[in-house]
């Protein structure tokens, strides 16, 4: 895909648009979609798709120049020009709109904002209520504050704004979740600590209707030493304790799709055909690890001696 415009949306953000570099048509994506964009180094990082699914002639995204970045975001804010070539993945959703509900509540910190923006996009288009909760250190480091005061303007109350400087404090994110109504579908994106806070505030709500989009992974590990077992390929490898399936894949001449590494974007999914999956990641659902039929490779492991997969 070829970069057909870039502006600065925020202090530190960057909105990047891409067209297909051949002209052809785009895959279709849904709201709350992300890509993965192959970056120089070898390195490959996953972005949300900001803009909604009507618009299919290019995909959007916005970067925010992390001060930890291991390359992605630096390269992206600080290198990255117009005209500039890139393979990009197609669009993958491990944070999916349902777009039937009663009421569709979000909570975005900072960067967080730019899945559920496409997510907003889209309830727009079929005209379905929603409302925003978005918390950023101050006015300069927040995004797309233009078009969100005008869709406030359009139906006020239905976008809230918090700025940390402002009101001295954090966003008060409990006492905001309980005035939403326990039908509605509420939906989180954004730092650690409000992610950590959001899901508080949810323990009373059905579990279908709690959504959260994570930044980061666990950080976890698997904790046993087992056998992986490649259907398909008619192959299996010894995993010690602390590695990776992925790992062991890779160090042993499997080549396998990912992108984070962290159990955070979902690219590694992997059918699980046989075993016990010891769970580390930030994408499936507790009701998805609990079925055992899925696995973030680049992060899980086993509670059974063998594991197959379907590879």
């Amino acid at each position: 895909m070829r970069v057909d415009a870039i502006r600065q949306v925020a202090e530190t953000i960057r909105s990047i648009e891409l067209v297909a570099d051949d002209a052809a048509a785009l895959p279709a994506f849904t709201a709350g979609a992300h890509i993965n964009l192959k970056l120089p180094g070898g390195l490959s990082r996953s972005y949300s798709l900001i803009n909604g699914p009507e618009m299919r002639d290019r995909y959007v995204i916005a970067v925010n120049r992390d001060v930890a970045s291991r390359g992605g975001s630096a390269y992206i804010n600080e290198k990255l020009q117009v005209g500039d070539v890139l393979m990009v993945d197609p669009p993958h959703n491990t944070f999916p709109l349902v777009e039937d509900a009663e009421l569709s509540a979000f909570f975005a910190g900072g960067i967080g904002v730019t899945p559920i923006l496409s997510m907003i996009r889209r309830l727009e288009a079929l005209g379905r209520p929603w409302k925003l909760f978005y918390a950023a250190r101050n006015r300069v480091s927040a995004a797309f504050l233009i078009e969100l005061e005008a869709l406030d303007a359009r139906e006020p109350g239905r976008v809230h704004l918090h700025f940390d400087d402002e009101a001295g404090k954090v966003m008060p994110l409990l006492k905001l979740a309980a005035g939403i109504p326990k039908a509605a579908h509420v939906y989180c994106c954004g730092p650690a600590r409000m992610i950590d806070t959001f899901k508080a505030s949810a323990g009373w709500r059905p579990q279908d209707n709690v959504h959260v989009e994570h930044f980061a992974g666990t950080n976890g590990r698997p904790t046993q030493d087992f056998t992986v077992v490649l259907k398909r390929q008619d192959k299996e490898f010894f995993v010690p304790a602390g590695q990776s399936i992925m790992e062991t894949l890779e160090a042993n001449g499997v080549r396998v799709a990912h992108s984070c590494r962290e159990g955070v974007c979902g690219t590694c999914e992997t059918v699980v055909l046989e075993g016990e999956c010891d769970h580390k990641d930030n994408v499936l659902s507790p009701r998805e690890k609990a079925t055992n039929k899925l696995i973030m490779i680049c992060c899980s492991g086993a509670r059974s001696d063998r594991l197959v997969l379907d590879l």
